[in-house]
């Protein structure tokens, strides 16, 4: 029997490691089913999907020229089951590419509290009960006051130095 790349075949399970199973065809030669190979799935435990003994049906992926045989249960399955099974709601498993436009996002709900900045609504401060000259008058005042603050704490803001005189 000569065994070609591309090729389905049917084999025996003759030995199973942590990184894959080896399958053994009727003619005597060998291949190996990497553990990516095994199942559509993640597969943590390969002993969970074949045993020793099993007859199973894999592609073969290539032919080493050392004589090595690279085989995959996967890609022998039907070609609907070939890839990782969707979640019930219809999204995609982990690591599976996505095909197609991204689904809607569903609005999100307003925060308590202050929020991300600009989610506020801005409130007029001005108090039209007044002249210019009054305007004017309380901005002097309310200016005076946080000058005079700021030098008591130790900063004299005009000339950059601070209240021993050091350059900023």
């Amino acid at each position: 029997m000569q065994i070609e790349a591309g090729e389905i075949y049917e084999g025996k399970v003759t030995g199973i490691t942590k990184f894959g199973a080896f399958v053994t065809f009727e003619d005597g030669q060998t291949g190996m089913v990497h553990i990516s190979e095994v199942a559509p799935v993640f597969v943590n435990d390969i002993k969970d999907f074949v045993t020793e003994g099993q007859t199973v049906k894999v592609k073969v992926l290539s032919l080493g020229d050392n004589g090595k045989i690279s085989l995959s249960m996967r890609k022998a399955l039907p070609e609907g089951q070939q890839h990782r099974p969707r979640r019930p709601d219809g999204s995609i498993s982990r690591g599976e590419k996505r095909t197609g436009p991204k689904p809607p996002r569903p609005p999100r709900e307003p925060q308590s509290g202050p929020g991300r900045p600009g989610d506020f609504e801005w409130q007029s401060r001005r108090n039209d009960s007044g002249s210019f000259e009054d305007m004017m008058s309380r901005f002097k005042q309310t200016s005076d006051e946080k000058m005079s603050d700021l030098k008591r704490s130790g900063l004299d803001t005009r000339r950059g130095n601070s209240r021993w005189g050091q350059q900023k």
